[in-house]
């Protein structure tokens, strides 16, 4: 199979796959990271290809949707690539990709920024969508998917999360903002991902004082 044969079996594989996924964890976000993944790379020397895999197939199977079980994501996409005969060394790849995209992943480490090239361009297109207008979506999208409040000044966030205690918070959709959104622009690994990412965190601490104001009955 060409690159573009390959390619195009995977965005249908993953399409399928994510048929009624929750709204902030769809296809359509999948596609928008793996667009981003292709333009951080464009001033990149990196194999285009693993970029786009990693891409397409990061969330195939998010842990937060499978009790929390991080192996599904890996195995899966491992299964697919076999199963049409991409060589082992780029489904390593791709697999340590779905394996360390994970925000949580890099709690309570010193050094989180990945070694691996691709991984750091995947992984800085997805915490793009994660941030701005579409981060803000994403992040109320997902608190009623789980029945969270919006707001509740009395719960305060916890800025000190390790992986453990953030898998298992329950906190209102505002605290996400200060637990993980806005600490995302210091996290980036490239500097197109740095420089996208300065307009997307004003965004959203704009949201923030507009929300504190309409909370307050302010505006």
């Amino acid at each position: 199979m060409t690159a573009e044969e390959i390619l195009k079996a995977t965005e249908n594989y993953v399409k399928e796959t994510l048929q009624g996924a929750e709204g902030g964890h769809d296809w359509s976000h999948t596609y928008r990271v793996y667009r981003m993944a292709l333009k951080i790379a464009a001033g990149e020397k990196v194999d285009l290809l693993t970029v786009g895999l990693g891409a397409l197939l990061h969330d195939i199977a998010d842990a937060k949707f499978y009790n929390g079980d991080e192996s599904i994501g890996p195995r899966k996409a491992e299964a697919f690539l076999k199963s049409i005969d991409v060589s082992q060394n780029r489904i390593g790849e791709v697999v340590s990709i779905v394996k360390n995209i994970s925000f949580k992943n890099s709690l309570g480490v010193v050094d989180s920024k990945p070694k691996s090239k691709v991984l750091q361009i995947v992984q800085d297109a997805d915490r793009l969508d994660a941030m701005g207008a579409i981060g803000i979506a994403r992040a109320f999208n997902y608190g009623g998917f789980r029945n969270r409040p919006l707001y509740d000044p009395d719960i305060k966030p916890e800025t000190t999360l390790d992986k453990e205690r953030y898998k298992k918070s329950k906190g209102p959709t505002i605290n996400h903002f200060y637990e993980k959104l806005l600490t995302l622009k210091d996290k980036m690994n490239t500097e197109t991902g740095k420089k996208m990412a300065a307009e997307r965190h004003a965004y959203m601490l704009a949201f923030l004082d507009q929300f504190y104001k309409e909370w307050e009955g302010k505006l």
